[in-house]
């Protein structure tokens, strides 16, 4: 898979279309919204970091695509709010809705603060619903709302509460989004990526890279486009009968039961 989101671009399948990426100044949020682009949609690059917007529209704009940047604190939400006035006031509706901003802390349940949760539950999983709960009043029939989670939603590790805890809920939001949204032409899946290769991967894992890719079954770690693909094409006229999933991009890796069977098992 090629590490440029917009390599497989299908060209034209979102002409016309509006999408909202929140959290998408860098890493897999940057990504979609290259590829959603690509695609012909126009795209709200959203954030906190202005220069970093700017650069990721920028390259949609030289590029041939049209994108802008809407600076936005997902913790707040009057901004949430705003950022979607300010989109259907420049386009007139919200045609996609990428949830995808999100933090985390290195905290246990019996260390995590009030404070490590409520900058974990609003920047992840609050802000989910209330850009959901504008976005939706003006969100056409054939509508799609898309809530970025984590393979940590199925499995996890020691060290990362509250994340984990609230990937696993967002897989919840979508099912209920799925229930109520449905009547109304609008679907929601969840995407739930696993080790994707961004701009923090290399540091994080260390001496452990290649060890990672390894006990991968397609013996490599994710790109943006991987997500990214996925993304576009359950926002597309191909997906419509899709709603309330909760689908794994991760190479195969959570289907792995133990490491060191499955490596030997490669090694031989």
């Amino acid at each position: 898979m090629p590490a440029d989101p917009t390599a497989n671009a299908v060209p034209n399948r979102h002409a016309d279309s509006v999408a909202v990426v929140t959290g998408s100044t860098r890493g897999i949020g940057a990504g979609v919204a290259r590829r959603f682009a690509a695609e012909g949609a126009s795209v709200v690059v959203t954030g906190r970091s202005v220069e970093p917007g700017e650069r990721v529209v920028a390259e949609i704009e030289d590029a041939g695509g049209e994108a802008t940047f809407l600076q936005a604190d997902m913790r707040d939400p009057a901004e949430i709010q705003a950022l979607i006035e300010h989109t259907v006031e420049e386009y007139g509706r919200v045609d996609t809705l990428v949830n995808n901003a999100g933090v985390q802390t290195e905290t246990t349940a019996s260390e995590a603060t009030l404070d490590d949760w409520a900058f974990v539950v609003e920047t992840d999983f609050r802000s989910f619903w209330l850009c959901a709960k504008h976005a939706v009043e003006h969100m056409p029939e054939g509508g799609t709302v898309l809530n970025m989670s984590s393979n940590h939603a199925r499995l996890t590790m020691p060290g990362l509460f509250p994340y984990n805890a609230v990937k696993a809920g967002i897989d919840g939001m979508t099912r209920a989004m799925a229930l109520e949204l449905g009547p109304e032409g609008i679907t929601v899946n969840t995407i739930n990526p696993g080790w994707i290769e961004i701009e923090r991967t290399s540091e994080e894992l260390g001496e452990d890279y290649e060890y990672t890719e390894e006990i991968h079954p397609v013996g490599r770690l994710g790109t943006p486009a991987d997500v990214a693909g996925l993304a576009t094409f359950l926002a597309s006229d191909d997906a419509t009968f899709v709603t309330g999933e909760s689908i794994l991009v991760d190479g195969g890796r959570s289907q792995v039961m133990q490491d060191d069977v499955y490596l030997d098992y490669r090694r031989e």
